[in-house]
């Protein structure tokens, strides 16, 4: 009987927070195709002492898109006019959709940021200069970001994994699985998905989702 007592209330605690979670909006980031580059990458492809220039902040604070863009090319073709991020960052990092992923002709796979280890090697073009990367080349896997508090207030912890609900209402409203938690002092609450991601649910920067 005891038993049974705790699994009702363990089962009324998940309740509550999950209706919690359902109430509270969060902000879709529709992550368009973009690279983050290396200060020495940056200046093999825009030339000596090249720095990335400001072009709009991101919601995420400090990081800034940025007006360089290069071009990413595989064995079988190449996407054109792919925009760095800023700053500059310790690795390499290429994110593409599963659709740009098929135009190159390469696989790469599904990563969270960071996780480059045997990722897809490819060739970047920019403006001064051609670069031969080893390994670099993601589809990001979805994910949302949050800071401490947003967390707290959410009831979600560092890479917990979490189902979201995008579009709501709408003819193309979607759930979508396997979003990864990201928490930092540095993020601000965002739920980020790819290009296919967000096209597949019909929705767009600044949209709505919720967690479910």
């Amino acid at each position: 009987m005891e038993r049974d007592t705790e699994l009702v209330e363990d089962l009324a605690a998940d309740i509550a927070k999950r209706l919690k979670r359902s109430r509270t909006p969060v902000p879709i980031g529709v992550s368009n195709r973009h690279a983050h580059v290396t200060a020495e990458h940056c200046a093999a492809l825009f030339g000596p002492g090249a720095a990335l220039s400001r072009f709009r902040d991101l919601k995420q604070p400090g990081q800034y898109a940025s007006h360089e863009k290069i071009d990413v090319v595989g064995p079988q073709g190449k996407v054109l006019g792919v925009r760095l991020l800023g700053p500059c960052r310790a690795k390499t990092q290429i994110e593409v959709s599963l659709t740009e992923a098929v135009t190159l002709g390469l696989r790469p796979p599904l990563r969270e940021s960071g996780d480059l280890g045997g990722s897809a090697p490819l060739r970047l073009v920019g403006p001064r200069g051609t670069l031969a990367v080893r390994e670099g080349l993601i589809i990001s896997r979805r994910h949302l970001h949050c800071s401490p508090a947003e967390a707290q207030s959410l009831g979600v912890a560092n890479g917990e994994v979490v189902r979201v609900r995008v579009g709501r209402g709408g003819e193309r409203e979607t759930v979508f699985e396997q979003i990864v938690v990201r928490l930092s002092d540095q993020f601000s609450l965002e739920l980020h998905l790819d290009t296919d991601e967000a096209n597949a649910a019909g929705v767009k920067n600044g949209d709505l989702a919720y967690i479910v």
